[in-house]
């Protein structure tokens, strides 16, 4: 290589990387945040057909009849009825404004349908996750791993340039300090319709990126599960603890009652087989998506409106499983779907990389973050899972609250649905357990049975 080819590469390579430690937006750009734009990035105004409103602030109060110490939030539109439905013969109408997972589900059963109601723009947050997420705007980074450098405690890139870091602000979205779910169920469907309990038991997640308390960020969640049932499965906890360096990664643990003993379990992530829903989900299919981001690369393609599960709180807090949980789908009748703006992430396995998905499509909601639905392919590139997550505005926070997710496989014809609260409800809190409690010796010493 001659000198002035060897000098035009190097200039080349540190253009590149120079170019993944630049702040996300210039100072002036951020001035949009809270003008036209949201603290978070969404835009204010509503569409021009007034089918999706202007954002207000979201829902902060609560609902008359609401009592906090059930940690069960009633609907605050439990009195609407729905505009209209939208099934496999009149989709056509709607097409562009499902996503496809949608459509294919409606072509595969005659039976499903969404029910529209009027669009509700409930989520909001914490002063302290909007005043950091304005900070974050021109402070945040992506180094040349694609990790995260200067955000804190707020939505790391409100203003996304690329699907890195719109996927970064879904991995490090707001959803309260502290979240327990004191009885999750997780229910499955097989082709033949049989509907049964895949696993039962307490889940527990901190965002300890959110806690502006500690002096160096290194990690951004920590996630505890212990299992009560079916039979089987009673007595096993996983604890996983997720890094912001991909380099550290994701540290898990598993206890094992009848081994009476707590392993390291590596293979906790991407598509491993996830046992709380009897293996019909991979781990990075929890929340739509999990874990590190390093086996794919993902592309903003950009904003579009579609109809999502929003306010479902009929479903999540719903008390009759039995009603809810269908042969061939969730019942249509409790879900909540509504027109609301997502950004569309599109993700293609990375060459020489290895992973049961070939693509996915990702539409994460403007207001919130959260991923709510999201298209899998499998490696023929053939529509392979539908997924979707239920968003509930946690008014009494505020929190907007998407734990509970499942997926359509639309070439078995089977479901699952996971961490679902019903009655059991969800207790959040602004407090965080000591650091000595997620440590494998901390798994083994609370291990029973």
């Amino acid at each position: 290589m001659n000198k002035t080819a060897a000098t035009l590469l190097c200039a080349g390579a540190l253009a590149a990387y120079a170019g993944t430690i630049q702040a996300a937006v210039s100072a002036d750009e951020a001035k949009k945040l809270g003008a036209e734009l949201t603290a978070v990035g969404a835009e204010k105004a509503g569409n021009k057909e007034g089918t999706i409103p202007e954002y207000t602030g979201g829902l902060t109060t609560p609902p008359a009849g609401f009592d906090k110490s059930k940690n069960v939030r009633i609907d605050p539109f439990a009195s609407e009825k729905p505009l209209y439905s939208i099934d496999a013969k009149n989709m056509d109408k709607y097409a562009d404004k499902l996503s496809e997972g949608t459509k294919a589900l409606m072509k595969a059963n005659a039976d499903y349908r969404i029910d529209v109601y009027p669009t509700h723009r409930t989520a909001a947050y914490p002063k302290f996750v909007l005043d950091n997420t304005l900070k974050n705007a021109t402070r945040a980074k992506l180094d040349a791993k694609g990790d995260l450098e200067g955000a804190r405690a707020g939505i790391p890139f409100p203003i996304p340039k690329s699907g890195v870091e719109a996927m970064q602000n879904f991995v490090a979205r707001y959803h309260g300090m502290t979240f327990l779910v004191p009885k999750f169920s997780a229910y499955n469907s097989d082709s033949a319709g049989k509907v049964t309990l895949a696993s039962q038991g307490a889940y527990l997640q901190e965002s300890v990126y959110y806690d502006e308390a500690k002096t160096e960020l290194t990690l951004l969640n920590r996630v505890r599960t212990d299992y009560t049932g079916p039979a089987r499965r009673a007595g096993e906890a996983i604890m996983v603890v997720d890094a912001i360096d991909s380099e550290r990664g994701r540290r898990a643990w598993q206890y094992l009652p009848g081994q009476r003993r707590v392993r390291l379990a590596p293979d906790l992530a991407y598509d491993t087989p996830n046992p709380s829903t009897a293996g019909m989900a991979t781990y990075d299919d929890v929340n739509l998506f999990n874990g590190r981001m390093d086996r794919f690369d993902f592309k903003l393609v950009g904003k579009k409106e579609v109809y999502v599960p929003y306010n479902t709180y009929r479903f999540t807090y719903n008390d009759k499983p039995e009603e809810v949980f269908q042969a061939k789908s969730i019942n249509p009748s409790v879900v909540r779907w509504e027109l609301h703006r997502v950004w569309v992430v599109d993700a293609t396995l990375k060459e020489g990389k290895r992973h049961v998905y070939s693509r996915r499509t990702f539409y994460l909601d403007e207001d919130s973050w959260a991923a709510l639905a999201s298209d899998q392919y499998d490696g023929r590139n053939q529509l392979w899972r539908a997924g979707f997550a239920y968003l509930t505005q946690s008014y009494d926070m505020p929190v907007p609250t998407t734990l509970t997710a499942g997926h359509y496989d639309l070439i078995a014809g089977t479901y699952y649905m996971n961490i679902w609260p019903g009655t059991g409800g969800v207790k959040l809190s602004d407090t965080h357990l000591p650091d000595a409690s997620w440590t494998g010796d901390a798994l083994a010493s609370q291990g029973v049975r």
